[in-house]
């Protein structure tokens, strides 16, 4: 019905202004004076409501129809149309205050104001731009490639190099290892030209990149040191024995004193996107040697009083 009323306005106000020398005759013959002015203006605004409206139902409707006839969501049809319904509404207000008003000076501020505003306003969008530019040329990045952008403290797999937002899947975050965890990150393109970005794949495919990973136990001070250091690289050896291969890099061992006993970091090779995996089989299988080997044991912190392990009390 708002559609047909909308319609019924719009013929009405056509005939009326491309005949109004017509309606003006028989105006004059009828009541022997021209229409008042505001009636005139009254179609017009009715007229200039009328054509918004209605094209604004016709606009919503076809893209409503296009969008879910082809599988898209009613949430793209609403955020779209609520762009359009901003810019019917400006273009109603600017077709009423025209006809009450004559707008070449108020134009004339707009359009220097507008622009001020949009040069200012689309300063973000154009250094997106010319990231995105920038990136599918050199390509400091790929498609596939995971990222690390430490400012953010974010971590994720590119899944899509958009004109304004590189997408990623987000890598940790929602539990404590870095795992794909199935959220989306926007990121803005305007900020890979202002931060660091590090690259665990380096553009290569991610079943061939490889970082280097450790993994970190605890030994008391009276461990044998060579048996730890054997029971570390051959749980390596027997978890990444392929990469090791590949990469002709072996697993080796640095260590530290602590007041508690000894740090021993196992350091190796493993694929970039493998790393939680890898290195739980690797603890697996050093926790089990260790728990069977009477030459190794973990360390661990080792609280006492005094007052118990001597016996004594001093209040006595």
């Amino acid at each position: 019905m708002a559609i047909v009323a909308a319609v019924t306005v719009v013929v009405i106000f056509a005939v009326f202004y491309l005949y109004y020398p017509i309606v003006l005759e028989i105006s004059l013959d009828l009541i022997g004076r021209a229409p008042p002015e505001w009636v005139y203006a009254a179609l017009k605004v009715a007229a200039a409501t009328a054509i918004v409206f209605l094209t604004y139902k016709v606009i919503d409707r076809a893209f409503t129809v296009t969008v879910l006839g082809t599988g898209g969501r009613e949430s793209d049809v609403h955020m779209f149309m609520g762009l359009v319904r901003a810019l019917a509404i400006a273009i109603w207000v600017l077709a009423i205050l025209s006809i009450f008003f004559e707008l070449g000076g108020l134009l004339a501020a707009i359009g220097a104001f507008g622009g001020l505003f949009l040069g200012w306003s689309l300063q973000q969008p154009v250094t997106g731009m010319a990231a995105w530019v920038m990136v599918t040329l050199m390509r400091p990045f790929r498609i596939g490639d995971r990222v690390y952008l430490p400012a953010w403290n974010l971590i994720g797999d590119v899944t899509d190099l958009g004109m304004m937002y590189t997408t990623l899947n987000q890598v940790g975050g929602t539990v404590g290892t870095e795992e794909p965890s199935g959220r989306t990150i926007l990121v803005p393109n305007a900020i890979l030209f202002g931060n660091v970005i590090i690259d665990y794949t380096k553009g290569a495919e991610r079943e061939s990149a490889y970082i280097l990973d450790e993994v970190i136990v605890r030994i008391t001070y009276d461990s044998d040191w060579d048996e730890a250091e054997k029971i570390l690289k051959e749980s390596a050896e027997e978890v990444i024995g392929d990469i090791i291969e590949a990469t002709g890099s072996e697993p080796y061992v640095r260590s530290d004193f602590y007041d508690y006993g000894v740090w021993m970091r196992l350091r190796y090779m493993t694929l970039a996107v493998e790393r939680p995996k890898a290195s739980h089989e690797i603890n697996a299988r050093i926790f089990k040697k260790v728990s069977e080997s009477d030459r190794v044991d973990f360390a661990i912190p080792y609280v006492y009083s005094y007052k118990k392990a001597t016996g004594s009390n001093r209040s006595a």
